[in-house]
């Protein structure tokens, strides 16, 4: 687990980072990083989903998958309510300030984006990538932490990034990426053959797509409520247990 706790490590020690960068950063180079992280979001988004494709067994599961988590996301209104949570939340943690202190406090970023904004396609960035998502597995299977390492450089940077723009509370995705890497360590450590090389593709395949709308969301091209696709992971899994139980 020494790899996911670094990577936990890294994401707050950027957000005290960029926190404490946050006066002295010039608007403009907020501006230039933001929409460099954005970029990079859509170029690690495209290459999860394009690089994974032909290793697909099943080529139409992503859209499936796509198409019925989004739907059930919605009916649920998952970015909904982590909205409202988050802002309830940054409320409570702003009252007392000034009305102009609080719009440049940690509840609003650039162009009034508000802290949930952040805070949900940083824990996309974070948990649904190829590095976040294979890094536990090898690390339980080989020993490796390779790819945790070379996560937690990149993790440390975008929190610096996001919490110069959205402030301390972006500090709350770390905890959300320890218990997701927990998890997929936990799976390996107790069954090598629970997480397959196909079932991991698919994921990643799935996932891409969704980093890729945070990375248009971040552009303020589209906001695609990556939050309500979340139920889309769910189905590669579901999938591959029905897949495994008629075999």
């Amino acid at each position: 687990m020494i790899g996911t706790i670094v990577n936990t490590c890294s994401i707050v020690a950027g957000t005290i980072l960029g926190t404490l960068l946050h006066r002295g950063v010039k608007e403009q180079y907020k501006r230039v990083l933001y929409d460099g992280l954005g970029l990079a979001s859509l170029a690690i988004g495209l290459n999860a989903t394009i690089s994974n494709l032909p290793k697909s067994q099943y080529p139409v599961l992503f859209i499936v998958a796509i198409a019925l988590g989004g739907v059930l996301g919605t009916a649920m209104d998952i970015d909904g309510r982590f909205r409202r949570l988050v802002d309830r939340k940054s409320k409570k943690e702003t009252a007392g300030e000034t009305e102009d202190a609080a719009l440049q406090g940690s509840t609003r970023g650039r162009g009034g984006r508000r802290l949930s904004d952040g805070l949900s396609t940083a824990i996309l960035l974070y948990c649904i990538g190829p590095l976040s998502m294979l890094g536990p597995v090898i690390s339980a299977l080989k020993g490796d932490n390779t790819f945790l390492f070379t996560n937690a450089t990149l993790d440390f940077v975008s929190s610096a990034v996001f919490a110069s723009t959205y402030g301390f509370g972006m500090v709350l995705a770390a905890p959300v990426l320890f218990c997701w890497q927990g998890m997929f360590y936990l799976v390996a450590q107790l069954s090598s053959q629970a997480v397959s090389d196909a079932l991991m593709s698919e994921l990643l395949i799935v996932g891409g797509l969704m980093i890729t709308g945070s990375g248009l969301s971040l552009l303020g091209l589209k906001d695609c409520k990556t939050l309500n696709l979340l139920p889309a992971l769910a189905v590669p899994v579901l999938w591959f247990l029905i897949v495994l139980l008629t075999s």
